[in-house]
């Protein structure tokens, strides 16, 4: 399908700024007026791109006046102001909102204006644009508002900025400037600083730590520095007991050293010095942190170095890997203790409402306790996700396909290819904008932005997206939607002829492939990762010679992994390796095709370990991404059968169970890159 088929009606009438333009009055310029076609201004917006990532305010100014008109206007104008906000006029800038309103733009120039005036702590001015702030996902946004809260109106906002800031992953002006505001009125109790400190220690990120202990005092800093350099040195210090904040300091040094070596930080907590001198609360995060280590590698000590703390006082990431842990060795009254400490949010999840009720069916000793279980698996069993369709399993039922909606309308359809927002999205990655085509597609349709779409909406930006053969965004879109499930629209089937004959002729699930390729790349031919990895199953260079060799390819260069069908040859070629090295088991060669095949040999144990259910194998990878990565390609893969054969389906007879090679058994997977 040519993409220009669709985009061009679709954008017969486009808004600028909620009126509707004819495309004849909208796109004439004095460019077009001397004979210029769309490619010149393409080829200006490009240009326009890079200069905005060099910060080029120069070249900005001079190509932004050429594009004025054409359906890309408002990323020209937003680069533009963008990188002289702070020498912009009030009067400029409102022209700017009022020119673009309603758009992507108007509201990204918004959100870095609040930033300008939280730094400036300029809160009048901050108040009067941040009612009309619709993007509402810039937690630094969020925790200026709830400071000029405070300063202007002394509302008690120190619940909602200690939230914010304890959950960011790295350090943020807007949520630490709040923090540091509350801290010194003492709204806030230094404990959140602690905390936060903590946190940055035991996810080895120390600009975190010493961001929060800078707001407390910043001579604490060269300490915590030599802590995190050499944790030993500072505990076997004999003059450590006297310093000041010796119990804080204490803790994040055997939170440091728990990070290095959890066996060696069990043996620091429990030494009689410390016994006195830390807290019972200190005592369990420490312990969490090193349970929460160990079941990171795999150790067998984890389950009883989290029996040691109070789960009440532990962090709900400590909580996660003390229910990995105890699932690991069947521990089941430990699983459930461990879910039931998380916060309700957290225990609502389908992953933790699942194995809570796996715990509960595992323990059970009267019909009532069976029936609670099977509520629980009935609330999330659907065909989602991972969890959800192990639910429905573990109800009895098989997976099969949703009743499809019923079929979108011609005004629906049309709905969508008017939308203003969705129009310059599509365009913009047409010619190649993809980072900036994909922001302004999610903003769009972006459910907790005012006026955001519902479920039928969504379903037609996702079939818009679909007909434009942008993959991505069709999945995104359709994966959204609360009630309505088009299984078609959130597991497509793009070069079906070649992924379903290549996957024949080698011996490979079709499932299994697109399941792998869904995950991988959203079938984005020119996706590349940030590792090297390219084209549909992102696929690395030196594996795909190693794999070209293999499979007899003569020839290849990696040059040809921008190759649709070459991409496909090799990466189902690899895969197919793997999977056999593995003796077909789904999920270990998922891993080994995420991280590499030397890892999961790791993670299976050693001879004489435990076999397991190939859930709580998965449950256990000590990879965030590769964690995810399995379960989301077994489910893909699961739900893609279905489609393909029209048959109910079985997640948990692909995954299996997950144990130790057997010695005799030669290791096939010692070769593979």
């Amino acid at each position: 399908m040519q993409f220009s088929s669709i985009l061009t009606p679709l954008v017969v009438a486009f808004s600028l700024a909620g009126a509707v333009v004819p495309i004849a009055t909208l796109c004439v310029s004095p460019a077009q007026a001397q004979g210029r076609d769309n490619a010149h201004f393409d080829d200006v917006i490009t240009d326009m791109a890079q200069a905005f990532k060099l910060r080029d305010r120069k070249k900005l100014a001079n190509l932004a006046p050429q594009v004025r008109g054409y359906i890309l206007e408002p990323w020209a104008a937003y680069w533009d102001l963008s990188t002289r906000l702070d020498e912009a006029g009030p009067s400029e800038i409102q022209d700017f909102f009022t020119r673009y309103s309603g758009t992507y733009q108007e509201d990204k120039l918004r959100s870095e204006l609040l930033l300008k005036y939280g730094r400036d702590r300029d809160w009048l001015s901050f108040n009067r644009e941040y009612v009309n702030y619709r993007m509402g996902d810039d937690k630094s946004v969020r925790c200026y508002a709830l400071l000029a809260s405070h300063v202007l109106n002394n509302s008690d906002v120190s619940a909602p900025v200690s939230d914010l800031w304890l959950s960011l992953k790295d350090t943020d002006e807007g949520c630490a400037s709040a923090a540091e505001e509350l801290l010194k009125d003492k709204s806030l109790p230094t404990q959140t600083a602690w905390l936060r400190a903590r946190l940055g220690m035991e996810s080895d990120k120390l600009r975190i730590t010493t961001q929060a202990i800078g707001l407390l005092d910043e001579s604490w800093l060269k300490t915590v520095n030599n802590i995190y350099l050499n944790p030993g040195k500072y505990l076997n210090d004999k003059l450590t007991a006297l310093r000041p904040q010796t119990r804080e300091l204490v803790s994040l040094a055997i939170i440091r050293l728990a990070y290095l070596d959890p066996d060696e930080a069990a043996k620091e907590v429990d030494h009689l010095r410390w016994k006195a001198q830390l807290t019972q609360e200190e005592r369990s995060w420490i312990w969490g942190v090193i349970g929460k280590r160990a079941a990171q590698k795999l150790s067998d000590d984890a389950p009883d170095y989290f029996a040691h703390g109070n789960f009440a006082q532990m962090h709900e990431d400590h909580l996660g890997w003390a229910a990995r842990a105890a699932l690991r060795f069947g521990k089941w009254q430990q699983v459930k203790d461990a879910i039931n400490a998380m916060p309700a949010t957290t225990r609502a999840e389908p992953i933790w409402t699942y194995w809570y009720a796996r715990a509960l069916l595992a323990l059970a000793n009267s019909e009532s306790e069976r029936a609670e279980a099977t509520q629980l698996l009935q609330k999330i069993a659907s065909v989602r996700g991972f969890y959800e369709q192990l639910a429905l399993e573990e109800i009895g039922q098989k997976i099969t396909l949703p009743e499809h909606p019923p079929a979108l309308t011609l005004e629906e359809k049309e709905a969508a290819r008017q939308n203003p927002g969705l129009a310059r999205a599509l365009y913009a990655i047409q010619i190649g904008l993809r980072s900036e085509g994909v922001r302004e597609w999610n903003y769009t349709t972006n459910l907790h932005v005012k006026g955001g779409l519902d479920d039928r909406a969504l379903l037609a930006a996702a079939d818009l997206a679909c007909r434009n053969e942008v993959w991505d965004r069709c999945i995104n879109s359709s994966d959204r939607t609360k009630t309505l499930i088009d299984m078609d629209q959130r597991y497509p089937m793009p070069f079906k002829s070649a992924v379903l004959s290549r996957a024949k002729q080698i011996g490979l699930d079709p499932a299994y492939v697109y399941g792998l390729i869904r995950q991988e790349s959203r079938f984005v031919m020119d996706a590349k990762s940030g590792v090297g990895a390219s084209g549909l199953m992102q696929v690395m260079p030196a594996t795909a010679r190693w794999t070209a060799k293999k499979i007899g390819l003569t020839d290849f260069t990696t040059s040809q992994l921008s190759d649709r069908d070459t991409n496909i040859t090799i990466g189902t070629g690899y895969l197919k390796l793997v999977l056999d090295s593995f003796n077909g088991s789904m999920p270990m060669a998922a891993a080994a095709y995420n991280a590499g095949p030397g890892r999961p040999r790791l993670w299976r144990g050693q001879p004489g370990g435990p076999t397991l259910e190939a859930a709580i194998w998965a449950e256990n990878i000590p990879f965030n991404e590769t964690r995810d990565y399995v379960k989301k390609v077994l489910s893909n893969t699961t739900n893609y059968a279905a489609l393909i054969t029209g048959q109910p389906q079985s997640l948990k007879s692909r995954l299996g169970t997950i144990g130790p090679r057997d010695a005799a058994t030669p290791d096939t997977s010692v070769d593979l890159p």
